[in-house]
């Protein structure tokens, strides 16, 4: 099964990082400081997130 889930991503001039959040997967914070890691922690986070949401 494939679910669409929206990342919101943006940069923080003030801390220098990526932030990515989502209304789909509650819980995602993720800061990285470059685009590449913001994408990898998100989807390493982002299976257990949606597990533990599903379990609700």
């Amino acid at each position: 099964m494939t679910t669409s889930i929206q990342i919101d991503a943006r940069w923080d001039d003030d801390a220098h990082v990526w932030i990515a959040t989502s209304a789909d997967a509650p819980g995602l914070v993720v800061e990285a400081q470059s685009w590449r890691a913001m994408i990898d922690e998100v989807r390493a986070v982002l299976p257990d997130l949606l597990e533990l949401a599903s379990m609700r």
